[in-house]
């Protein structure tokens, strides 16, 4: 419990004025020896006790009166379940708003989680007159000082987006501002839906960020406002792969996409497929005869004399319309180049081999071979993939340089563990020492990225992947995939930039079994080349981020400063009208800039609905003071509500106690005491 006048509380001390009155009473009167009143005092012996346990009760009732008076004053506050600690007046209160595409399902009311939870708390919040606003909303990422409460009312904070929000990202900007402010005491209230994909709770950074924030001054108050209701019947759409084939003088689209409904019961539903191509818009009907609906390589008849184009998937509107849509491009595919560069020449075959098939024959792959000084004359443009088995190079040398630029426009890279580990990083992320483990993977994300399910709904067979050595991984990362003795085997990179994976074991047959297995090594390479060839040439793809379009797909490898200025602006061809241009990297659509095409799509985490649980959430806190208040959309219940009332209630039947313990006893005559001892 809070109070909005704590300042009142000062007066608490004037409950002591019954006990002081009564004390000066009993001054008042001398006591003086009669003999005559010796009978009367022994007539009464018998009840002295009663009347010393009223005269208590009168005392405390009176006591209790002035306490109820001066906490009803003082206007005290209750949020049920969030239980807020008693304390001074609020130095700032920071606001974290999980702005995730998760976050637009359509609740009770027509509104959506990301609208009910500003509402509600710029309603809640105004209560606590907190001296200090700070926002930081997922798409910004950044910490925003509010003139007042009415500024949430903007409402482009409504808005959800197509990109996954990352709560521990954001509170380390928050404790980055509390550092550099070093405010008093401090509320933080995060609104966000407890998805998993938001939580990050395998990320690395928890850890330090714990540590940080017990480290500082201040006192820290963390509020989760959850609004984690499931889907009540919702459909979403989630793009696969799109190509382009030239063949018999005919060009065509082939679209590979999966539709999937929640919680829904019918049977068989009929589901029309809104297709836009460059502007045209046709129809397709569709049939779902379960939950999951998957459509392989449907083909789209497109202008053979055209070179690159643009398209969107739309499914009708529904609880939440972030995951209806699916937006692509096009043009003529480019050969799939990777490049492999090794300190080892032996453990090169099995790269080179899964490097230079595809599993769709009407594609075209090639690789080639280096070393690590040998990069340098190659234009890293050329390449949708590198796998490096060497030393990580440094960030001043001009090889770290090379790599530090074809992230930088996207490119994918796998990292393997060279045999002599080095202190450096690339992508927050370095090798410490090899080990040996007898050990198989045991946990994977089987539901996303390198490990994720097959088109066709199965798992791959990860579990049998067996390592005799691993090197330990260091930084901050995402785990995609554990051994049985706890150590990280494939890991991603958590910064903003290009996809960089770490595998904490090689190919070579006394390292694992990746070489002789093949179907996982096989996997993940054709997966991330598939990722890889999403960056190169003018028609693109991108999931959405915080990231904008510019630094995205910049013009120029030559260094980071050559951010184009003079280049052509990003304009929005399909999409949420509404969008503001500053971000469009984090909203769903497909965008222009000169000859540049970019389709946009919300991040496959979207589709991941799992919860963190409140197990997890207390370790995540460990050491913190955290509490969590679950919300529904459309309730109007209030987060924090003034109780003086009942305080003032409580005043009141103290006041009637004390009247009735002070009314007088009635006196029965010795007649009625007899009557009643004759019927007793």
């Amino acid at each position: 419990m809070s109070f909005l006048q704590p300042l009142l509380l000062i007066a608490l001390p004037l409950i002591a004025l019954p006990i002081i009155i009564h004390l000066i009473h009993q001054r008042r009167f001398q006591t003086v020896q009669w003999a005559a009143m010796a009978f009367l005092l022994a007539a009464t012996k018998m009840s002295k006790g009663y009347a010393k346990l009223r005269q208590w009760l009168i005392l405390a009732a009176r006591t209790l009166a002035i306490a109820g008076l001066i906490f009803a004053v003082s206007r005290p506050l209750s949020s049920g379940w969030l239980g807020m600690a008693a304390g001074g007046r609020i130095d700032t209160t920071i606001i974290l708003l999980d702005r995730s595409a998760s976050m637009s399902q359509i609740g009770a009311g027509g509104r959506s989680k990301l609208e009910s939870g500003v509402r509600r708390l710029q309603k809640n919040l105004r209560k606590l007159e907190s001296d200090h606003y700070v926002l930081i909303d997922s798409s910004a990422m950044v910490a925003q000082e509010l003139d007042s409460l009415s500024q949430l009312s903007d409402s482009s904070l409504y808005g959800g987006t197509s990109s996954t929000a990352s709560i521990p990202e954001m509170l380390e900007i928050a404790a980055q501002f509390l550092r550099e402010q070093q405010p008093g005491r401090t509320e933080v209230w995060i609104c966000s839906d407890h998805r998993v994909s938001d939580w990050d709770t395998r990320n690395g950074r928890w850890k330090t960020l714990r540590d940080s924030l017990r480290a500082g001054p201040q006192t820290i108050q963390f509020h989760s406002l959850a609004f984690d209701e499931p889907y009540d019947s919702n459909y979403s759409l989630r793009g696969e792969k799109v190509r382009r084939v030239d063949r018999e003088g005919k060009s065509e689209v082939l679209v590979s996409f999966q539709i999937e409904r929640q919680n829904a019961n019918e049977s068989a539903v009929d589901v029309p497929l809104q297709l836009e191509l460059n502007g045209v818009v046709t129809e397709i009907d569709l049939q779902l005869t379960n939950a999951f609906l998957e459509i392989s390589d449907y083909a789209i008849e497109v202008d053979p004399s055209s070179d690159s184009g643009w398209g969107r998937l739309s499914l009708p509107e529904d609880e939440n319309d972030q995951d209806n849509h699916f937006y692509f491009t096009y043009q003529r595919e480019p050969v799939r180049q990777t490049l492999i560069v090794s300190e080892d020449p032996s453990k090169v075959p099995p790269l080179q081999f899964a490097t230079s098939v595809t599993s769709d024959p009407t594609l075209k792959a090639s690789s080639s071979v280096c070393s690590p000084s040998d990069v340098l004359a190659l234009d890293n443009r050329d390449y949708c993939l590198v796998l490096w088995q060497a030393p990580i190079p440094m960030d001043e040398e001009p090889v770290g340089r090379w790599l530090k630029d074809y992230r930088r426009r996207g490119g994918v890279s796998i990292f393997f563990p060279p045999e002599q580990p080095s202190d450096e990083r690339f992508a927050s992320m370095g090798w410490q020492q090899w080990s040996q483990q007898s050990a198989n993977v045991t946990s994977w994300e089987a539901d996303r990225d390198l490990l994720g399910r097959t088109l066709g709904g199965d798992a791959l067979p990860v579990g049998e992947v067996r390592v005799g050595r691993v090197c330990s991984i260091q930084g901050e990362y995402s785990t995609l995939a554990t051994l049985s003795q706890g150590s990280p085997w494939l890991v991603k990179s958590i910064d903003d930039g290009g996809s960089v994976y770490f595998c904490g074991t090689t190919v070579d047959p006394l390292d694992s079994n990746l070489a002789s297995s093949g179907v996982i090594l096989f996997a993940m390479i054709q997966r991330a080349m598939e990722m890889g060839v999403r960056t190169q040439g003018i028609a693109r793809f991108a999931n959405a981020s915080s990231t904008p379009l510019s630094t995205q797909w910049p013009r120029s490898v030559s260094g980071s400063q050559e951010m184009q200025s003079s280049s052509p602006a990003w304009v929005r061809l399909a999409g949420a009208a509404e969008v503001r241009s500053t971000e469009y990297s984090s909203h769903a659509g497909v965008y222009q800039s000169a000859d540049r095409l970019l389709a946009v799509n919300r991040s496959e985490a979207e589709d991941d609905t799992k919860l963190v649980s409140d197990d997890q959430l207390k370790q995540l806190f460990s050491g913190l003071s955290f509490r969590t208040v679950r919300d529904e959309v459309g309730t109007e219940r209030s987060l924090i509500q003034e109780v003086w009332r009942l305080f003032l209630i409580l005043m009141l039947l103290m006041l009637l106690s004390e009247s009735a313990l002070s009314l007088p006893r009635t006196i029965r005559s010795r007649s009625q005491i007899l009557h009643a001892r004759a019927e007793g």
